[in-house]
C-alpha cells in the first residue's frame, strides 16, 4: 500500500510488517476514530488536541525544530495554491520554519487533490454565506 510509505515502526516500513487488508482496516478505523471516542466516553475528545497543542507550543518556545502535521495555507507546495491543508512542517522559535514537502506518488497526490476539493467546497459555502 503506497500511501503508507512514510509510516515506519522502528525504521521498518509498516507495509513490510502488515498486509494490505490489515492496513486498510487501520486506515478506515482511524478515519472514524473521533466518533468512536465520543461514543465511548460520551463527550467530545479534548485531551489529544490539547496535548498536541501543548507539544507544538513547547516546540516553538524551546526552538526544538520538530516536525508536526499542521493545517496551513499552501502557496504552491504540492502544486496547490490558496488552500488550507494539513502538511508536515518544522516548528521552531519563528513558528513554521519550513514546510516539509514529501515526494508523493500518483495515488497519494490524487488523495491530496481530493482533500483539496473537499476543502474548497467548504470554503465556497462559507464565502457564499459571507456574501449574503
Amino acid at each position: 500500500m503506497e500511501i503508507l510509505c512514510y509510516t515506519t515502526v522502528g525504521g521498518i516500513p509498516i507495509t513490510e510488517l502488515l498486509g494490505k487488508e490489515q492496513l486498510n482496516a487501520i486506515v478506515e478505523r482511524t478515519k472514524a476514530g473521533g466518533g468512536e471516542l465520543v461514543k465511548l466516553i460520551g463527550t467530545s475528545a479534548w485531551h489529544a488536541p490539547g496535548a498536541a497543542a501543548a507539544q507544538m507550543v513547547e516546540a516553538i518556545i524551546k526552538d526544538q525544530r520538530r516536525i508536526f502535521p499542521v493545517c496551513i495555507q499552501l502557496q504552491g507546495e504540492y502544486g496547490i495554491d490558496n488552500c488550507y491543508l494539513g502538511v508536515p512542517v518544522v516548528l521552531g522559535k519563528d513558528g513554521i520554519e519550513k514546510i516539509v514537502e514529501l515526494h508523493l506518488n500518483q495515488e497519494e497526490m490524487q488523495m491530496m487533490r481530493t482533500s483539496e476539493g473537499h476543502v474548497r467546497e467548504v470554503m465556497n459555502v462559507l464565502d457564499d454565506i459571507n456574501r449574503k
